[in-house]
């Protein structure tokens, strides 16, 4: 059977060592409120480095989805001079080029008048912050 080790020496090197074993309440708050400080300001480096990652991985998905529009871009570029072409060999190379550019003009009509719909509808007021605004200083009151 082993026989219980007295606290004392322990208090006694903690004493020394500059431990205050009996802090007051006041210290308590202190060493508390530095620690929180301590934890947020790492919670906020932690933050940083996590958007930073993630911006950079987006900054690289948008650069790819830039090139694919890009080539997109080519593809319908020469797919309708390919059209022309061929409408060239039916009727005279004027009128194909014409009905070439008719179609993309119909195509562009189509979606401005889609795009222009689509952005009547937009609200740019966030209806459910300004809300939840609202109630914050009533919560804050306690109603």
């Amino acid at each position: 059977m082993t026989t219980p080790r007295s606290a004392e020496p322990f208090a006694r090197n903690a004493s020394q060592n500059g431990v205050d074993t009996n802090p007051s309440v006041g210290q308590l708050i202190s060493e508390v409120s530095r620690d929180l400080s301590t934890l947020m300001r790492q919670e906020l480096e932690l933050a940083k480095a996590e958007v930073k990652t993630e911006v950079a991985k987006a900054g690289k998905g948008v650069g790819m989805l830039g090139g694919a529009g890009f080539a997109g871009y080519m593809v319908v570029l020469f797919a309708s001079i390919a059209l022309w072409w061929g409408l060239a060999n039916v009727m005279d190379e004027g009128w194909a080029a014409l009905i070439v550019a008719a179609v993309w003009a119909a195509i562009g009509v189509v979606l401005f008048v889609t795009g222009r719909g689509t952005l009547r509808t937009v609200n740019p007021k966030p209806e459910r912050t300004v809300e939840t605004a609202k109630q914050v200083p009533d919560a804050l009151k306690g109603r």
